[in-house]
């Protein structure tokens, strides 16, 4: 018995795995611009294309669905959503939301000084990278992700970072969102200045405890991948070149 529930659960944990790679795979195709805004996504071409059987596309569209990145068609499956400049501005106020008020819930239950030690961390090695470079960014990304993650990991809240979770999904939802770009902009010194003045504030917010004042500066934050993106809209190729840009109706 216990032999046949073993193989049960790796069973699971196997089929499991395969839905969350083929999540993956779809959403990448849908953000790279694969499928047009609009267009009806079918199970078979997915299933040849992608070498999988038809259980996991099933799943995996309707947990793209549920993300956003989908809408149901009347007549059976699934469409390409289309965004609008006032959904991608209503995703960045969201993004700002959530994390405003991650950045309060971890000023208000802080419990010791050293549980900031990460977060600084973090800093640290940005400021020691100095402003990024082309070949440099990927680095920077992932310690600007981890700054990111930081504070949502001091909120002490699993119901907050499962909402930031879903939201990351949607076009422009991640902090991470429009940095890559920034090397292409007349303005990405400023931004950045001013990005890593915000990060050197929110730390102190949270070593203080000003919830108030944490949330504040970490809605600001969050403001600025607006900018960046009214920057990028005048530079229709820089756009399409971004992961969803080509879901954006402009």
């Amino acid at each position: 018995m216990r032999d046949e529930e073993g193989v049960a659960s790796l069973n699971r944990t196997e089929a499991d795995s395969q839905i969350e790679r083929t999540v993956m795979r779809v959403r990448e195709l849908i953000l790279t611009g694969e499928f047009a805004p609009g267009k009806r996504i079918s199970e078979h071409p997915l299933t040849v294309r992608l070498g999988v059987s038809r259980t996991p596309i099933r799943l995996a569209l309707e947990r793209l669905a549920h993300e956003g990145l989908l809408e149901s068609y009347p007549t059976g499956g699934f469409i390409v959503r289309k965004f609008t400049l006032n959904d991608i501005w209503d995703v960045i106020e969201i993004r700002g939301l959530l994390e405003g008020g991650a950045a309060r819930l971890a000023a208000e239950r802080l419990t010791a000084d050293s549980e900031l030690d990460p977060l600084r961390r973090a800093q640290t090695d940005m400021v020691a990278m100095g402003e990024p470079t082309p070949d440099g960014f990927p680095r920077f990304l992932e310690l600007n992700d981890a700054f990111h993650r930081e504070i949502v990991a001091l909120a002490k809240s699993p119901m907050l970072r499962q909402a930031l979770d879903r939201h990351f999904t949607f076009p422009f939802g991640a902090p991470a969102a429009l940095v890559n770009i920034e090397p292409m902009l007349g303005e990405a010194s400023q931004l950045y200045v001013i990005s890593q003045e915000h990060h050197y504030r929110i730390i102190e917010a949270i070593c203080k405890r000003q919830g108030a004042r944490a949330e504040s500066l970490a809605r600001e934050h969050a403001q600025l991948s607006r900018r960046n993106f009214e920057i990028v809209l005048a530079k229709t190729d820089s756009l399409r070149s971004l992961p969803g840009g080509s879901l954006i109706l402009k």
